[in-house]
């Protein structure tokens, strides 16, 4: 290969000293070919720097492809996670997803973003992975597991952006326009105002039952819509909660009538009632009554995926939530 770059370096120079016509055709197609295969030589060592360059984030990778990187810790630790290099002009990391892996599961295996450990007033944090350091699940698997990489609590950012895939799409898809249920992000950095992450904010608003009144919410950040709008949003929802919130936005901590505290509001804003288990996600680890404990909470409550009362619709339930920074 080594040659064959030499050689387009000479006929660069040659190309200096004599006019086009004073080359044979066969001489041409030669440097055609020679130019098509350093071009090649050019992708492949593009390709080969993707997975080679390690950066804190995102955001300081300066090439335009979507799909996995290594990204390395302050510390210098070492994880792999999807990067978006075209929302929005790109840079977004992927630091977590939200899986609701049996919508009957109350509490149990595979809600890490509540509880495993059963429905309990005694654990009022449950797994407490939205405040914690803990991190699981692979990047890979992030559509059809919960999962949580070191970026969750080590990148300090400005923005979100939020995916709602369906379960289980490969990842090689995931950013196909037709995949996603809904996509957003926002633009006003307000992360800089609560500690440039999300590890940082819910220290702030623990997710944590009985930690105060439904009235006593978290922040809600205005959104800018990549897939979907404000009256799609609506329509994911069940017809009652669509009585209680307004969408356009991401809220963070809402708490419900029972003091149940939820982590995310995804594309809207609670304004009257406290219902929030059922258009909400995340939780600490107890809610009165059981029935409403898991990390989609409540979202069947009338029936599954029949959108009605206040069951959420069958696509929103059956999706997993990305959360990305930048």
């Amino acid at each position: 290969m080594l040659h064959r770059i030499i050689l387009l370096f000479v006929s660069l120079v040659f190309l200096e000293q004599v006019s086009f016509a004073d080359f044979t055709s066969s001489q041409i197609e030669k440097c055609t070919e020679t130019t098509r295969e350093t071009e090649d030589f050019e992708q492949l060592k593009k390709l080969r720097n993707r997975f080679t360059y390690i950066a804190r984030s995102c955001k300081e990778i300066k090439d335009r492809y979507d799909g996995v990187y290594y990204l390395t810790t302050a510390n210098g630790m070492l994880y792999q996670t999807y990067c978006d290099m075209t929302t929005a002009g790109g840079g977004w990391t992927l630091v977590a997803s939200v899986h609701e892996n049996s919508i009957y599961g109350r509490c149990t295996a595979g809600d890490r973003w509540s509880s495993q450990q059963g429905n309990n007033a005694d654990l009022p944090d449950g797994d407490g992975n939205w405040s914690n350091r803990n991190t699981f699940g692979t990047v890979e698997s992030a559509t059809a597991d919960d999962f949580k990489n070191p970026g969750y609590y080590d990148i300090t950012a400005e923005d979100m952006s939020v995916w709602h895939i369906p379960n289980k799409l490969p990842l090689e898809h995931w950013n196909q326009e037709a995949a996603a249920i809904l996509r957003y992000h926002t633009e006003n950095q307000f992360l800089t105002l609560y500690g440039g992450n999300l590890f940082q904010l819910f220290k702030q608003y623990p997710v944590r039952y009985k930690v105060g009144t439904c009235s006593d919410r978290g922040p809600a950040i205005p959104i800018i819509y990549d897939h979907g709008d404000a009256e799609s949003t609506k329509k994911l929802y069940g017809p009652n909660p669509r009585r209680e919130f307004e969408p356009g936005f991401i809220t963070f901590r809402a708490i419900n009538w029972e003091s149940a505290a939820m982590a995310i509001c995804s594309g809207v804003k609670p304004t009257v009632g406290c219902n929030t288990e059922h258009y909400c996600i995340g939780g600490g680890g107890y809610f009165n009554p059981e029935e409403q404990c898991g990390d989609f909470p409540s979202f069947d409550y009338d029936r599954l995926g029949k959108e009605q009362g206040w069951s959420a619709s069958k696509e929103m339930t059956e999706a997993a939530v990305l959360l990305f920074y930048r």
